[in-house]
C-alpha cells in the first residue's frame, strides 16, 4: 500500500498527486514537494489515502517535509521580487516594441528560475529579450505563452454576476462551452451578455446544461398540438424550470398550463365514408419483374428496316469460334477492286531508301 496526497500550488490551480510517505498531513497544511522544475511550496487539499501500488500514478514524486516558518518567509520574499521582475520585463518589451502582452512573472521556490507568462496573437521572437533578462537577474529565464482564459485565471477579476471569477476561485480545468448551451437554456444570444472577462463564452453556461436537457425531455415541443380540458391548442413557448408551457387556443387565447394538466392531441386521419379502411381492404400482390420472369416471356419482335420485305433476313457476320473462355482473334483481310476473292495480299518488303544523286558542278561532264 502507498499513501497518496493531493496538493495544489495556487488557490484555484490543478491538483497533483504526491507520495506522502510516513508524514501525517491535514487539509490546508503547507508542504515542500519535489517537482520536475525543482522544489516547490504547495498546499494540501485532502488527507492522504492508502491505495495499492498498482493503482498509483506513474512518476510519482515525494513530499519532502512540512513547510517551516523560514520556508513561508522565503516564499513571501519571492512574491516581492516578482513585482520587480514584472516591471523590468515590461520596460524591455516596450523599448523593443514587441507585439506581446506580459501577464505575470513567477519565481520558483528556490529562486533558480523566473517564469514570465505572456499572450500574443502569433509567434514572437524573444531571444534578445531573454538575453537582457538573464544579464540583469543572473538566473535562468523561461518565457511561456498562454491563452486568454489562462490570463483571466492568473489575473482574476469580477464577473457580470458580481462575484469573483470562477476560474480563479474554484475551477481547476476549463470545460468546452458552445453556443448550443445558451440556446437550450433560452438565453439571449448577445455576445456582451454570454461572454466573460476573457472574451470567451461564460464557463457557467455548462453548469445547468445537463439539467435543462433532462427537464426538456418530458415537455412537448413548440408547435405541437395539445388538449387542455375540452379545448385544443398549440404550444408556443416552454418554461423549463417551472415545468409549464404556454398554449395558444383556437380562439386566439393564451394560457399557461402545467404539464400534469396537459394532454397530447391525437391527430389521426379518418377514412372517407365510401372508402374501405386499409385494415379490411384485400391486398393484391403484384409479381415483381425479376430476371427469371423476363427471360420466360416471348422475345420481342425486332423492327425491320423499310427496304426489307417479309421472309428476307439480314445477313449477319459469322461470330468467331471460342476456345475455352478466350475469344479467337479474327485475321483481318484486305481486298482491292481487282481482287474480290478475299485472298490475303502479301506484304511488301520495305526497300532501303536511296540517296538522291549529288549535284555536280556545271563545268564537269558526267
Amino acid at each position: 500500500m502507498i499513501r497518496i496526497v493531493s496538493i495544489k500550488f495556487r488557490k484555484a490551480g490543478k491538483q497533483y498527486h504526491f507520495n506522502a510517505g510516513q508524514l501525517e498531513l491535514s487539509a490546508g497544511q503547507s508542504v515542500i514537494v519535489e517537482t520536475d522544475r525543482g522544489r516547490a511550496l504547495g498546499c494540501v487539499v485532502a488527507p492522504p489515502q492508502e491505495k495499492p501500488e498498482d493503482q498509483a500514478p506513474e512518476n510519482l514524486k515525494n513530499v519532502v517535509r512540512i513547510a517551516s516558518d523560514e520556508d513561508i518567509a522565503l516564499a513571501e520574499n519571492s512574491v516581492t521580487k516578482e513585482k520587480e521582475a514584472f516591471s523590468f520585463c515590461l520596460e524591455r518589451i516596450k523599448s523593443r516594441q514587441m507585439d506581446m502582452k506580459l501577464v505575470r512573472a513567477e519565481y520558483l521556490f528556490d529562486g533558480s528560475k523566473i517564469i514570465f507568462y505572456f499572450t500574443a496573437d502569433g509567434r514572437v521572437d524573444f531571444r534578445e529579450l531573454v538575453k537582457d533578462l538573464a544579464h540583469y537577474f543572473h538566473t535562468r529565464i523561461e518565457m511561456r505563452q498562454i491563452g486568454v482564459r489562462d490570463e483571466a485565471k492568473l489575473i482574476g477579476g469580477i464577473g457580470i454576476c458580481g462575484r469573483a471569477l470562477c476560474c480563479c476561485t474554484f475551477l481547476t480545468d476549463f470545460a468546452p462551452v458552445s453556443v448550443k448551451m445558451a440556446k437550450e437554456q433560452g438565453l439571449a444570444l448577445n455576445p456582451n451578455k454570454i461572454s466573460g472577462q476573457c472574451g470567451r463564452l461564460l464557463c457557467c453556461l455548462n453548469y445547468e446544461y445537463k439539467t435543462y436537457l433532462s427537464l426538456k425531455q418530458r415537455m412537448p415541443k413548440c408547435g405541437r398540438r395539445v388538449r387542455v380540458e375540452n379545448q385544443e391548442g398549440e404550444v408556443i413557448s416552454q418554461n423549463v424550470l417551472d415545468q409549464s408551457v404556454t398554449v395558444k387556443l383556437d380562439e386566439n387565447q393564451r394560457i399557461n398550463v402545467p404539464l400534469d394538466k396537459l394532454q397530447v392531441a391525437e391527430n389521426q386521419s379518418k377514412p372517407a365514408a365510401n372508402e374501405e379502411p386499409s385494415s379490411t381492404r384485400p391486398r393484391t400482390r403484384v409479381p415483381s419483374r425479376s430476371r427469371k420472369n423476363v427471360t420466360a416471356k416471348e422475345p420481342l419482335a425486332e423492327a425491320k428496316p423499310e427496304g426489307e420485305k417479309e421472309g428476307q433476313t439480314k445477313s449477319a457476320k459469322p461470330t468467331p469460334k471460342r476456345r475455352g473462355s478466350r475469344p479467337v482473334k479474327r485475321e483481318a483481310t484486305s481486298t482491292t477492286e481487282g481482287d474480290q476473292s478475299g485472298r490475303k495480299r502479301p506484304r511488301r518488303k520495305s526497300r532501303p531508301k536511296q540517296r538522291p544523286p549529288q549535284n555536280t558542278p556545271s563545268g564537269d561532264k558526267q
